[in-house]
């Protein structure tokens, strides 16, 4: 296995959002008295199901980089498997906004003569991938 990627943390970014939210409804809406205390159990109580799934997709998906081959796994019971062969590259797209330009994550379509693997979305490090890909 030459590189290895996954998704990148950012993806647990809504749920952080709603403990935030869970946090102010704590802090600041003391004044309201029972309801701040309802918005905050039922915010944290969503922020943690969104984490949990978070952390299930980022723990499901695998991006490899062989010198043969880009694998792209996901999926835990309904696996999803795409493989392309190196010689059937032609480019590895990258797309970061600014704050994925900051934090070190983006967007990578690749497409190969005849076929293209689908847009892989919030993956750590797209630069990295594409410098592994195209090195071959």
């Amino acid at each position: 296995m030459a590189y290895t990627t996954t998704l990148h943390w950012i993806v647990y970014l809504p749920a952080i959002g709603l403990w935030l939210l869970a946090f102010v409804a704590l802090t600041v809406g003391g004044a309201l008295g029972p309801v701040s205390l309802l918005v905050a159990i039922v915010c944290a109580l969503l922020g943690l199901g969104l984490a949990f799934s978070a952390w299930f997709r980022r723990w499901t998906t695998e991006i490899d980089v062989t010198d043969r081959r880009i694998v792209y796994k996901r999926g835990f019971v309904r696996r999803h498997t795409v493989e392309m062969n190196m010689d059937k590259v032609e480019s590895v797209d990258v797309d970061q906004s600014i704050l994925g330009r900051m934090l070190n994550y983006g967007d990578i379509t690749i497409r190969g003569t005849g076929v293209g693997i689908e847009p892989l979305q919030n993956i750590d490090a797209p630069l990295e991938f594409r410098n592994q890909v195209t090195a071959r």
